[in-house]
């Protein structure tokens, strides 16, 4: 697995899904839980899609599917831009809905609701805020990427732009991990992707958090 350098294409391989998380909002900047709410990118997240998409593009997806969460489907916009891809939207995609947490900060959701915010970490099923599980996520996203993945042709490749936690809780249905220990896959900093590649005995972790140099990751994912 890689966490630096440029993508390098590589063909005739099987097919690849390149999960890519969003770029920056406001929220991620404030540690602030975005969780389903609509949080528009800030300038430097728009420039961080632009940058990233020109590196994606290189790879001649096939397709692009997006959350219908405004900073993923604008960042999967500017990559549209350069490959005249269009977008599917899913709500499937959507990042994990965590109830009373959303809009509070990290720091307010240990003051508030520490035993719930430990439990989590410690990898227990937790409705963080009353909202999804883990797993329930990985239920509605997974079958949404599995089913656009099944359109590739034999080399081809799918970007499937959506949100730190909804990527990780999807890498760790289709690589086979057991729920408790999807924490054990690090968040993705804003505008990095993971790539998983089509093996033998199913979808393998190529890279993770991939996309430059090593970034601070920001947001409910951290």
């Amino acid at each position: 697995m890689s966490s630096t350098g440029e993508v390098s294409d590589r063909k005739d391989r099987g097919r690849r899904i390149i999960l890519w998380r969003h770029g920056q909002t406001a929220w991620n900047v404030e540690r602030r839980f975005q969780g389903s709410t609509d949080v528009a990118l800030t300038e430097t997240g728009i420039g961080q899609a632009r940058r990233a998409a020109r590196l994606l593009a290189s790879l001649s997806p096939d397709a692009i599917i997006s959350s219908d969460l405004q900073r993923a489907a604008h960042t999967a916009a500017e990559l549209a831009a350069l490959t005249g891809l269009d977008v599917a939207r899913e709500e499937g995609l959507r990042e994990t809905y965590a109830g009373v947490w959303q809009g509070l900060t990290h720091e307010e959701i240990i003051a508030r609701h520490g035993e719930e915010y430990a439990a989590w970490k410690r990898g227990e099923a937790v409705r963080r805020g009353g909202g999804e599980l883990e797993t329930e996520v990985a239920d509605r996203a997974a079958p949404v990427v599995l089913g656009h993945a099944e359109k590739l042709p034999e080399d081809g490749t799918l970007v499937v732009v959506s949100h730190g936690g909804t990527i990780r809780t999807t890498i760790g249905r289709l690589i086979g991990l057991e729920a408790r220990h999807w924490e054990s896959l690090g968040g993705l900093s804003n505008c990095c992707w993971s790539v998983l590649g089509e093996g033998a005995r199913g979808w393998r972790l190529l890279e993770h958090n991939a996309g430059t140099l090593p970034e601070p990751v920001l947001g409910d994912d951290d």
